[in-house]
């Protein structure tokens, strides 16, 4: 599914010479770097990935995608936002950035102010998956068996706070039931317990999983989204399984640190749309679930604030406390 081998620092070899121009790109040598505040395999993880050549090739300069994951995404961003401001180092996120507040008592950054939107590209389905040999096919089987052992069921996420928790503990609030949280470090280790038998259920985004659920190590419970997937048609909506409440969706978003020149977040905007327009990566994008709508650089900044407050009432609701 992935173009490149999933290490923690990629780089793709330069291609053709730039297309743009440019006072922070002028360099023939210059690198492009990517801070994923992600794991390797996850659902942002992937979809950078697979736009990477085709991004490389429209910037003309070497890019290079290096994976800082930890504390629910707060280390790899923290980094990006450290950087110096010359369009030569970004980061892909996901709802994780604007949840921040919500569920840590301390974080190094202010998720709107310190940074440069430059913008959000679209987004990725959540499916709910659980073991295969749990006995539970659908919404109904996992909410009656749940009632009929309160508590003695766990649910994996990447994180404390992170978007794959918060769909999670958004859907046991939902179906009145309780289950025990287990979070990981990654998308990696969470997958591999879930398809040990370690963990019995948990929440990831489609692209990380369509192998898994092809081969039948694992099993779809449903999707959050609010209709079914033109990817997988064969997996229901939660909504459609009795919980109408029930829908989430996760995105992706190009940042950069904050005071970025305006001419260097147009030339990357551009980029990712050229990137975004070429065949193979619309064909990927579809072929993963993924809805492609890039937002300008106002309105990624007008979203990120609409999402921090949408986010705040969602953990409130779902009850996940500070930590």
């Amino acid at each position: 599914m992935n173009a490149f081998p999933l290490s923690r620092r990629t780089v793709l070899a330069a291609g053709a010479a730039s297309l743009l121009g440019a006072p922070a790109f002028a360099q023939s040598d210059r690198v492009i770097r990517f801070i994923l505040p992600v794991a390797t395999g996850s659902g942002v993880d992937t979809i950078t990935r697979a736009t990477a050549p085709a991004l490389q090739k429209a910037l003309g300069h070497t890019v290079v995608i290096e994976n800082q994951p930890g504390a629910g995404g707060v280390i790899g961003t923290n980094t990006m936002i450290k950087s110096a401001p010359d369009g030569l180092t970004l980061s892909v996120v996901s709802n994780n950035h604007v949840i921040y507040p919500a569920v840590l008592k301390s974080v190094p950054f202010d998720p709107v102010a310190d940074i440069t939107p430059i913008m959000v590209m679209g987004t990725t389905p959540l499916v709910m998956v659980v073991n295969p040999k749990l006995p539970a096919n659908n919404a109904k089987e996992l909410i009656a068996l749940m009632k009929a052992k309160p508590g003695s069921l766990n649910y994996a996420s990447s994180g404390n706070g992170t978007i794959l928790h918060l769909a999670a503990a958004m859907f046991l609030d939902e179906a009145n039931v309780t289950a025990r949280h287990i979070p990981y470090k990654g998308v990696g280790p969470m997958i591999t317990d879930l398809i040990g038998g370690q963990v019995d259920m948990g929440v990831l985004a489609l692209p990380s999983i369509q192998a898994q659920l092809k081969a039948g190590t694992l099993r779809a419970i449903g999707t959050s989204s609010a209709r079914r997937l033109a990817a997988a048609p064969e997996i229901p909506t939660f909504a459609e399984q009795g919980l109408p409440g029930y829908v989430v969706e996760g995105w992706f978003a190009v940042v950069g640190p904050k005071g970025m020149a305006a001419a260097d977040v147009r030339r990357i905007h551009e980029a990712f749309v050229t990137a975004f327009n070429s065949p193979e990566v619309k064909e990927t994008m579809a072929r993963q679930g993924n809805t492609i709508t890039i937002s300008s650089p106002e309105q990624a900044q007008s979203f990120f604030r609409s999402e921090l407050v949408k986010y705040a009432a969602l953990v409130k609701k779902a009850g996940v406390e500070p930590q």
